[in-house]
């Protein structure tokens, strides 16, 4: 599939991949032509890092980011926005390494993104689905989402999704509105892009649970996450009867 966009940069973050990293980026090579990669690895001590090293020695399309420490998903990934724009890509793209996220399904994200500023790849929409979660972690992770939106007022389905594409532009609007680092980072993206007035699309996408690795998902991650959430719910209700009172005032 060749990309309704130029440039096209798909950044991949990396702790203990060696055994998806290159899988990934073989499939991604596969699914879209002329994509580039952007394997940021924080440090890996399985040797992750140099598995990137020699796939980007092999194809010019793989670029490599090596950070000194395991920094969090949302600084690695703010890393890979900075380096995009600086290289001028007109799309990025948010994927995990570990197969979660399919390759094979970018097409669909970047199709419609000709039409939006940001897309969400999708698992609770229809068409949407997952595949081998047990179903506390489903409940846990829809729940999460339907928490999300109650508080912060919004209409995305799938808030806490980590497939996403951006038109650069978009980026650069909001990156300095971004605070998150840890597991809101992906909640904190979709809604500062909705506080910009811009436009947020969801595809279906089908999300598989990792063979490989093991995941860096924990409880403390998500409760951050809630309570985070939760603060934003309630300055927003602080904002809308703010602005309720003042309408009163002007109309006496």
């Amino acid at each position: 599939m060749t990309p309704p966009f130029s440039s096209v940069l798909v950044i991949i973050p990396t702790y203990n991949e060696k055994d998806n990293i290159e899988i990934i980026c073989s499939r991604l090579r596969a699914a879209v032509d002329n994509v580039d990669i952007l394997i940021v690895d924080d440090n890996s001590p399985d040797g992750t890092g140099d598995i990137a090293n020699a796939l980007a020695d092999a194809d010019s399309h793989i670029h490599v980011m090596h950070r000194t420490a395991k920094n969090g998903l949302g600084a690695a990934y703010m890393s890979g926005f900075r380096w995009g724009l600086e290289h001028d890509y007109e799309a990025l793209v948010e994927m995990d390494a570990d197969g979660s996220h399919q390759p094979e399904q970018l097409p669909r994200l970047l199709t419609a993104l000709a039409t939006a500023d940001m897309v969400k790849g999708s698992r609770y929409v229809p068409g949407g689905s997952v595949v081998n979660w047990p179903k506390s972690r489903l409940l846990l992770s829809r729940g999460g989402s339907w928490w999300t939106r109650a508080m912060i007022g919004i209409k995305v389905v799938d808030i806490t999704g980590g497939f996403n594409a951006f038109r650069a532009d978009t980026l650069r609007n909001i990156m300095l509105d971004i605070t998150s680092v840890g597991y809101n980072f992906q909640v904190d993206l979709t809604w500062q892009v909705i506080l910009s007035g811009l436009t947020v699309a969801e595809v279906p996408i089908t999300f598989i649970e990792r063979e490989r690795g093991q995941s860096k998902m924990s409880s403390s991650i998500v409760v951050e996450a809630l309570l985070k959430t939760t603060a934003w719910g309630i300055e927003r209700r602080k904002r809308l009867v703010i602005d309720w009172l003042r309408s009163l005032y002007s109309g006496c």
